[in-house]
């Protein structure tokens, strides 16, 4: 993992963040010594981010049943 100085980070970001998306990550080191560590986090899903379920309908017969449930009430 490289290290980048935390001048060289601040003015290559953009530079900076692809090559951690590529690489894994990399290290930024401040003046007084301290390390730091930029990786990127898998993006996790929507919770609402569902499998369709194949009903063996057609979007006509679906909306048709639908009419006739709102005309019984």
């Amino acid at each position: 993992m490289k290290i980048y100085t935390y001048s060289e980070a601040r003015q290559n970001f953009a530079a900076l963040l692809e090559e951690a998306q590529k690489e894994g990550g990399v290290r930024i080191r401040r003046k007084d010594g301290q390390l730091f560590i930029l990786q990127p986090i898998q993006a996790e899903g929507s919770p609402l981010d569902i499998q369709g379920v194949s009903l063996g309908m057609t979007t006509r017969e679906i909306i048709d049943l639908i009419r006739e449930g709102r005309e019984r009430h």
